[in-house]
């Protein structure tokens, strides 16, 4: 029996307790920053695993130092924590006891696959060279809390060598895994465009200066920045999601608001769409006789995969399970901030198939009725687990 073996017999004996843990965090959703029961139990699961245990890091994120018996290599694990501001419709015996909160992505089972990978790894002490950093990370949904643990020094004291995680993919079914070479995941970054114009009735508007007609072009022209400004061989995405104007149907208003995102895989390219984005913005304003504030945020940096740590996990997943189907395709224009632990360090963010399939119809991420199959779960312990070991326990390299 190799180590990673061993690993999935250990991760699967452990299903019963992933799906009681996943569906304990289900039925107690926290939003973003608000993780204080989520971020105790796992404190106080990984204490009782006498790991080095730092709490309060990013405000409700966990640290966790699993050391090796001797130096070497710095493996970073990452687990999001928070729930969206969701009603849920799903009637299950485990369906959320928080109104207006649910684990709508995933998150609640991610929490308890990362406290399985520790309970695995943790067993195997003595034979870890090096060490693994758990990270428990706060407000994923909103973007903020990778940052706000990196400030807080959670790429420091060590800084990783390599960055893993995975996210539960209800799109995909149980058995499928996407771990694709380069970008996977989108940079966001959100605007606000704000148009003043000169109010008036809307019945003289020759005497008025319509903000509602210039945002409309506004909303067209920047289309043109992916269709005629971006190379057909990259991608971008820009979406006016809001639009606000006026209080009455008989009267011009003064200001018109937009508001939407701006998705890409590659920086140059985010910095080019901005660049139009503005340049748009305010010619069309001028042109319409309104003038423009653009308000720009950037939010999260793309998810990029390194190739080399990609090629390794993909031969781990292999070992771990033969007939697994590697989908090297995967990637999405969501965006995810595990992109903070990974600027700078190679890693690896995969997808584990989880979809749902006694569901009627399927339900996306951040659906009021999202579900996933609880059978991904020791799954996603095996896989993660043995993919951090191929760099901290030379044993299961060496027998492979």
């Amino acid at each position: 029996m190799t180590v990673y073996d061993e690993l999935k017999a250990r991760a699967y004996a452990l299903r019963d307790e992933l799906i009681a843990r996943r569906r304990d965090f289900h039925q107690n959703p926290e939003l973003a920053f608000e993780e204080f029961r989520t971020a105790g139990i796992v404190a106080q699961e990984l204490n009782a695993l006498g790991l080095e245990v730092r709490t309060g890091v990013g405000k409700t994120g966990v640290i966790a130092i699993l050391e090796g018996a001797v130096d070497g290599p710095t493996v970073l694990m990452r687990a999001d924590m928070d729930a969206l501001p969701i009603l849920e419709e799903n009637e299950t015996a485990f369906a959320s006891q928080q109104p207006n909160k649910m684990h709508a992505c995933g998150h609640d089972g991610h929490t308890a696959i990362g406290l399985g990978v520790a309970k695995v790894l943790t067993e195997h002490r003595d034979q870890i060279v090096g060490r693994v950093k758990f990270v428990f990370q706060p407000a994923e949904e909103i973007g903020l809390g990778a940052q706000a643990m990196v400030t807080d020094g959670a790429l420091t004291d060590p800084r990783p060598d390599v960055t893993l995680g995975l996210h539960l993919w209800n799109s995909m079914p149980v058995g499928v895994v996407g771990a694709a070479d380069g970008p996977v995941m989108a940079g966001s970054s959100n605007f606000r465009v704000v148009i003043t114009g000169k109010g008036g009735h809307a019945a003289s508007p020759h005497v008025a200066v319509d903000p509602v007609v210039c945002a409309a072009q506004m909303i067209t022209a920047f289309q043109t920045i992916v269709s005629r400004t971006i190379d057909p061989f990259d991608t971008a995405v820009i979406s006016v999601a809001q639009v606000r104007a006026g209080d009455a149907y008989n009267i011009i208003p003064q200001t018109a608001e937009l508001r939407g995102t701006i998705r890409t895989f590659r920086l140059p390219v985010r910095d080019l769409v901005v660049q139009r984005f503005q340049e748009i913005a305010e010619n069309v304003a001028k042109a319409m006789g309104c003038t423009v504030e653009v308000e720009m945020t950037h939010i999260t940096k793309p998810v990029d995969n390194n190739a080399d740590v990609s090629a390794r996990a993909r031969s781990v997943f292999k070992s771990v399970q033969s007939d697994i189907t590697l989908d090297l395709t995967a990637r999405t224009m969501g965006s995810e901030d595990v992109s903070e632990f990974m600027t700078d360090i190679p890693g690896l963010y995969f997808f584990v198939g989880a979809k749902d399939e006694t569901q009627s119809a399927y339900y996306g991420h951040h659906h009021p009725r999202f579900s996933i199959d609880e059978e991904a779960l020791p799954l996603s312990v095996a896989l993660l687990s043995s993919a951090i070991a191929s760099y901290v326990m030379p044993e299961a390299e060496a027998k492979n």
